[in-house]
């Protein structure tokens, strides 16, 4: 048979596995806000992840793909074996599946973009040298895994303080929640707008590249907030009296108010992942396939329609079948939420993977997405956050990228017994 047929099968068998990883991890750790505060079932969060991750992958997953494919390391140390390429990023693509499912089995949020980062970076270390790797671009990647907790955590608390400030503690907190809900709809559609693609209809139409996205941006925040605060019934004023049971008071109904913006948000943060997340499974698979069908190392370009889409689709099987194990220790075991916390943190983790999107950086969605669960948490006292989950999931993310780096070698070297370098 073929060595090249073999190849392009086993790599899309190790891409599907990955994507399916993905699902069962990080698409479940995005989500578990949602659930763990019962704005939405299990079954409810898993169908609307499918469809804003698939979404999120195919509209703008390729910005983040093509740094995974050549932006860590140098392609063209491998210029005289291309098959060396093509079977250290198969190693990391299984590496990564591998450790991603161990994390799932025990319910830890690891991050994918740490494994995938960590596995490539073993093979390009053993398979060419030190001066093969970006160290630039590399230090720039552990750059944002850094700040985008922090960031996440600050915008989720944020969010949360003017919540807290607003409405819980206002005079007539119904009435102030039906004034500010609009203005939370609009903020979550202009994230979401202005993170779109238009490239395209800018150049067709002569349009300042800046100017389409902001404008698109402010018509879909605007539309959406209209039909939020249509949408939203009129809070009778009277049942906002003290003479409340405490299952009809006043914050109760608040919170069930903001059930519809967390499951707004919930969509928010699965589009989100799906934009940044899909390229550590399809990335390595895309470049695989350019220098397979090339045959030469320099054949990098968009990443295909039907490969993102691949990718959606094994993300979304494994969030169905193996995701409910992480989906508890995010949604249930750092903080104790409620719909409005949650909102709030799946609102600062979202826009802080949106913006790493747009410009094509690999950030840790689990890294976003706790850190907004643990900002959020922080608004109540160092008390109210479960330490010791938190230490038990940092502990999982130190030793994400040695472990990846490590198996991928130990697959990269066996891969090497069955495909010698003349094989390509």
């Amino acid at each position: 048979m073929d060595t090249i047929f073999i190849l392009q099968g086993l790599t899309l068998l190790l891409g599907f596995y990955m994507a399916w990883n993905i699902g069962a991890n990080d698409v479940a750790n995005a989500i578990g806000t949602s659930v763990g505060s019962k704005a939405l079932t299990l079954k409810r969060a898993v169908f609307l992840a499918a469809i804003f991750e698939f979404a999120g992958a195919l509209l703008i997953g390729s910005n983040v793909s093509e740094t995974i494919q050549h932006g860590i390391i140098d392609p063209s140390f491998f210029s005289a074996q291309p098959i060396v390429f093509v079977l250290g990023m198969m190693s990391a693509l299984l590496a990564t599946g591998v450790l991603l499912q161990i994390a799932s089995y025990f319910g830890l949020p690891i991050s994918t973009t740490h494994s995938i980062v960590g596995a490539v970076l073993g093979f390009g270390l053993v398979a060419g040298d030190s001066s093969a790797i970006h160290w630039t671009q590399l230090g720039g990647i552990a750059m944002s895994w850094l700040l985008s907790p922090l960031l996440s955590a600050f915008i989720a608390s944020l969010i949360f303080f003017v919540i807290e400030k607003k409405i819980l503690l206002h005079r007539h907190p119904i009435t102030a929640a039906k004034n500010f809900t609009p203005v939370f709809t609009f903020l979550c559609c202009y994230v979401v707008s202005f993170s779109l693609p238009y490239q395209g209809v800018a150049e067709s139409f002569k349009i300042p590249s800046w100017l389409l996205p902001f404008s698109f941006a402010l018509l879909g925040g605007f539309s959406s907030a209209f039909l939020k605060a249509k949408i939203l019934p009129r809070p009778a004023l009277a049942s906002e009296g003290l003479g409340m049971s405490s299952q009809h008071s006043p914050h109760s109904e608040v919170e069930k108010m903001f059930v519809s913006l967390q499951i707004l948000s919930a969509c928010l943060v699965a589009f989100a992942h799906g934009t940044n997340d899909v390229s550590n499974a399809i990335g390595p698979v895309a470049a695989i396939f350019g220098i397979l069908k090339a045959h030469t190392i320099f054949s990098f370009g968009k990443t295909p329609f039907w490969l993102l889409a691949f990718g959606g689709m094994g993300i979304v099987l494994g969030l169905a079948t193996w995701g409910w194990r992480v989906i508890e220790t995010v949604g249930k075991k750092i903080t104790e939420l409620t719909p409005s916390r949650g909102f709030a943190a799946e609102f600062g983790a979202a826009t802080t993977i949106l913006l790493a999107s747009k410009f094509g950086m690999p950030i840790s969605t689990t890294h976003a997405l706790v850190g907004a669960v643990f900002g959020v948490g922080m608004m109540r006292g160092i008390l109210s956050v479960n330490l010791k989950t938190l230490r038990n999931i940092f502990f999982s993310w130190m030793i994400t990228i040695p472990l990846c780096a490590i198996l991928s070698i130990l697959i990269f070297y066996g891969l090497s017994l069955f495909f010698p370098a003349a094989s390509l």
